[in-house]
């Protein structure tokens, strides 16, 4: 487990480098996304492209500004709304209670459309890695993004404040602001994401439902197929034997018991000579002369 808290100066540090080194492509997606914005259904997959480039950023890949209108994007509406919604009423039901536990809440599910993206989770496994990822560090989360912001408004009032040329300025300090944000969000990103892997490691049943848990079998699919160890049943010992098929049949037409065998029945003796007052029953008989 990750037991050093989050650093927020290096998380900033790492996350300016990173937008100044990428600045052209991320300058290029953020007023891809700020053009198109506004273009239903298709703002719907720009912005889980941007979620998808905030994850490349944590890995150190090489943004591309146009992949935010990547077709694959809309595969995963379905689950985006979906836990969006859980969101929304969640915060909204922490709201009820006044405005501090809906901040704390949305601090701690703010990684699970990452997750959702990225660690091929459901919606709600999403957002109980959210929160368990991020316990312990919701108020460094708070405070970073509020260093961000205090620095991005003090360089901006005061460029804003040069005659003429404050305006233009200002607008480019913004832009700028908005490329470094996206960069740090992914550095900070790289680091629950780490922390996730490990939760998920120790306790994959936690986050992953059964069915989707590498080498889980459903109670139905138990029985669709039978086991490969299982052997059909023999019935040959209830079979009748060849040679004892034509004893039987003798028996029964001799008028013997059909259950009897031939190795059963003692030997057959000679017939014995007829007496003197009884014919013989070999003697031919009138009829056949």
């Amino acid at each position: 487990m990750i037991t050093e808290k989050l650093d927020i100066m290096k998380t900033i540090r790492e996350g300016i480098q990173y937008g100044l080194k990428n600045f052209l492509p991320l300058l290029l997606m953020v007023v891809l996304y700020l053009l198109t914005i506004w273009i239903p259904y298709l703002n719907v997959g720009t912005t889980i492209g941007l979620y998808k480039a905030v994850i490349g950023i944590g890995r150190g890949e090489t943004i591309d500004p146009v992949a935010i209108f990547d077709k694959d994007n809309f595969k995963l509406i379905g689950n985006f709304f979906l836990l969006q919604g859980f969101i929304v009423v969640g915060s909204f039901a922490a709201a009820v209670f006044m405005f501090f536990p809906a901040m704390v809440i949305a601090i701690a599910w703010g990684c699970a459309v990452f997750f959702l993206i990225d660690k091929k989770v459901s919606p709600l496994k999403a957002l109980q890695l959210s929160y368990d990822s991020t316990f312990g560090n919701k108020w460094r989360i708070f405070f970073t993004g509020l260093i961000c912001a205090f620095i991005i408004g003090l360089v901006s009032g005061i460029l804003g404040a040069i005659p003429k040329i404050g305006p233009v300025l200002s607008i480019l300090v913004a832009l700028l602001s908005a490329a470094i944000m996206v960069a740090v969000e992914g550095v900070m990103y790289n680091y629950f994401s780490q922390k996730a892997d490990l939760l998920i490691a120790g306790n994959k049943t936690k986050y992953f439902d059964a069915a989707a848990t590498p080498g889980a079998q459903s109670k139905t699919d138990s029985f669709a197929e039978p086991k490969a160890s299982a052997q059909p049943r023999d019935y040959s010992a209830y079979a009748p034997k060849p040679d004892a098929e034509p004893a039987a049949e003798t028996a029964s037409a001799a008028g013997e018991p059909a259950g009897a065998a031939a190795g059963d029945t003692p030997a057959e003796t000679a017939p014995e000579a007829p007496t003197a007052d009884e014919p013989s029953p070999y003697a031919p008989k009138p009829d056949d002369l």
